[in-house]
């Protein structure tokens, strides 16, 4: 009877949670017939210290920020899906096509994996997918397998903080496949020549992912977020430092002509907060720029084609049209309500949904 119950169980639905710097957030979606609903959404405000860098500094001040927002949200449920920012380690690797699952999962996790990550496998949480079929240069058919590797003593903490909180853990992935996952079908649209660079500018860091066929092919992470351009923006006014930076969401970046270097002409009439923000802004341009580059000379018969905003960040006014000048590259906010064709309990200002690409990923990843 156990082993009955074993095979027509599931674990579960619970909600999508994200941690970051200055907040914990959590999305519910769901079913309902053959659209989706989001059915909550919530944000508590973490202090100073408690999370940084993608790691949890205090995890009883965290698993008390999750508890909170369960509180708020009026939401019963046991288990949960988070994500780590920008620590793993993703690689596309050729396995051979005849191996069994279970063959396969053995050269996966424990073969390949001790090839390809930059840290003992004993150390490592791995995962992986199978992506597809092709055929090699030898003409042998091989399978294309995607390989996902995070050290233990990123992904331990998550764990314990929500078990301290009283939530079991369904997935823990990291926060560029839930976005990707918002946004899978605005990926469709892409030919496999063609690849998206999808820019998370978040609380402080940028998440930069080159996607081709909704697979990310190369991340890199960027210490500058709001926090970093509101600071500059702050400094050059004279106005004290904070955490909260909805100041940001009223700013718009000019958008002039371009000289024949690139740089942005600004009149003489822009005031010094601005010249800052454009400063931090021309500077993550600039490691956009190199990511793409370094992306490209690996991948000879590929261009980027789009570039997809999302994080609070992509609220900045005129940000979209900014980065597209600066690197000739249309350049579009993601909104996940639009995108997933969400049915929402009361609306959600334009200038807030980039910013909920992630936490509705993970919340979608719960309904899936």
């Amino acid at each position: 009877m156990d082993s009955l119950k074993a095979l027509f169980s599931r674990k579960p639905r619970g909600v999508g949670i994200e941690l970051a710097p200055d907040k914990v957030t959590l999305a519910q979606l769901k079913k309902q017939g053959n659209s989706l609903k989001l059915a909550a959404l919530e944000s508590v405000e973490l202090p100073e210290g408690v999370y940084e860098e993608g790691q949890i500094i205090d995890s009883a001040a965290m698993a008390d920020a999750i508890q909170a927002l369960l509180t708020q949200s009026k939401v019963k449920v046991k288990r949960a899906t988070t994500a780590i920012p920008g620590r793993a380690i993703a690689k596309i690797i050729p396995v051979p096509s005849e191996l069994d699952d279970e063959e396969l999962r053995e050269m996966v996790l424990n073969q390949e994996a001790s090839l390809y990550l930059p840290f003992p496998r004993e150390e490592a949480d791995v995962d992986y997918q199978k992506l597809g079929y092709f055929v090699d240069e030898d003409g042998i058919e091989k399978v294309k397998v995607l390989l996902v590797g995070v050290r233990k003593d990123l992904t331990d903490p998550y764990i314990d903080v929500f078990a301290q909180a009283g939530l079991g853990l369904n997935v823990l992935e990291t926060s560029s496949f839930a976005l990707i996952r918002t946004i899978r079908e605005q990926l469709r649209q892409f030919t496999p020549q063609e690849a998206a660079a999808v820019v998370d500018i978040e609380f402080e860091s940028t998440e930069i992912s080159i996607v081709v066929d909704g697979v990310p092919h190369f991340s890199r992470t960027v210490p500058t977020g709001t926090f970093q351009i509101q600071s500059a923006l702050s400094r050059a006014m004279n106005l004290p430092p904070s955490r909260n930076t909805e100041l940001l969401q009223g700013m718009t970046v000019p958008v002039q002509s371009m000289d024949t270097v690139g740089a942005m002409q600004v009149g003489g009439g822009t005031n010094p907060g601005t010249t800052a923000m454009l400063r931090v802004l021309g500077e993550l341009s600039d490691e956009l720029r190199r990511s793409i580059d370094f992306y490209l000379n690996q991948e000879e018969d590929m261009e980027v084609a789009q570039l997809l905003l999302a994080g609070p960040g992509a609220s900045i006014g005129q940000l979209d049209e900014f980065l597209a000048q600066r690197l000739s590259i249309p350049t579009s906010q993601i909104d996940p309500i639009s995108a997933l064709s969400l049915e929402l309990t009361e609306d959600i200002p334009e200038s807030q949904r980039a910013g909920l690409a992630t936490v509705i990923g993970l919340g979608l990843r719960e309904v899936m």
